[in-house]
């Protein structure tokens, strides 16, 4: 599957109704989310169970405020609407690969229910 950028309209239903969603925050004059940009399209190519999104900081401000984007690109990684993984940088493509297998082996539930016992 290619990514597909999208709208602060678009985000909750992205996130909340898909199994797993990266989204890379990036901005057209960002030297390192071009160089970026490659790695995530190729994962994405190789993940079709992944939802690969992509959120221009330039054209959705509000929706990268209220995400707390201070550097781009930044990557978050959702599963079942849950944020496991959110971090500014470029990631190479084997760092990508592992934050995508680490995050389809996380069991979202047991987590959930260690927090809620503690």
């Amino acid at each position: 599957m290619a990514t597909q950028d999208i709208t602060a309209e678009q985000f909750n239903d992205i996130i909340n109704g898909n199994e797993i969603v990266l989204v890379d925050f990036w901005a057209s004059w960002c030297g390192p989310c071009k160089s970026f940009a490659p790695t995530f399209k190729a994962s994405s190519e190789k993940h079709p169970d992944v939802v690969f999104a992509k959120v221009d900081t330039e054209a959705e401000q509000e929706l990268a405020s209220a995400a707390q984007i201070r550097s781009i690109p930044t990557l978050m990684a959702f599963k079942k609407g849950n944020l496991l993984f959110n971090q500014p940088g470029a990631l190479p493509p084997a760092a990508l690969e592992d934050l995508i297998q680490q995050v389809k082996d996380f069991d979202v539930e047991a987590a959930i229910a260690e927090q809620n016992a503690e």
